[in-house]
């Protein structure tokens, strides 16, 4: 019975967002192609490092066409000591990652759109240097994971947006 009730329920959900005119963000004529075909800059570093193949895992950037964009990226990461210890040594932190990005058209350079996305993630330092070497690696790789989450996430919704017309894009 309980069963009955679900399927219900999911078939009245998916009838009322068909209804209200609901197009799933992807689904949108020109968001995946348009993703596809940008290029990611990233700095040196591993921080860049991790954003660029975020972000060239998201957008399924495939290398073998040249690019319609260019997206550049300027990162900037402070670290600060959260949790102090009684002996005045800190065993929590966090980590700040702040990231200035530039869409830019590949032929001109022309920049198309701008932005900032930032997240702030804690980790716990252990007394083994190894431990909080990996607890720091594992605390800078999830920030460039929601980092890079945001700016597919910006740019999918200015692609959608640009796929419906001019004035509805921001």
């Amino acid at each position: 019975m309980k069963c009955f009730f679900q399927a219900g329920a999911f078939a009245l959900v998916a009838v009322a967002a068909s209804a209200c005119g609901f197009t799933p963000l992807y689904a949108t004529p020109g968001v995946t192609p348009g993703l596809a075909s940008i290029q990611t800059i990233a700095p040196d570093g591993r921080a860049g490092f991790l954003l660029r193949e975020q972000l060239d895992d998201a957008f399924v950037y495939r290398g073998d066409a040249p690019p319609a964009y260019r997206l550049t990226l300027a990162v900037d990461e402070k670290r600060y000591a959260r949790g102090v210890r009684i002996d005045n040594i800190a065993n929590r932190y966090e980590l700040r990652m702040t990231v200035k990005w530039r869409l830019g058209d590949a032929k001109t350079g022309a920049e198309i759109r701008k932005g900032q996305a930032e997240t702030a993630v804690t980790y716990d330092s252990a007394d083994q240097p190894y431990a909080a070497i990996a607890a720091q690696n594992d605390g800078q790789e999830r920030a460039a994971t929601e980092v890079a989450r945001k700016i597919q996430l910006d740019l999918a919704a200015w692609m959608a947006a640009k796929a419906k017309g001019p004035a509805a894009a921001p």
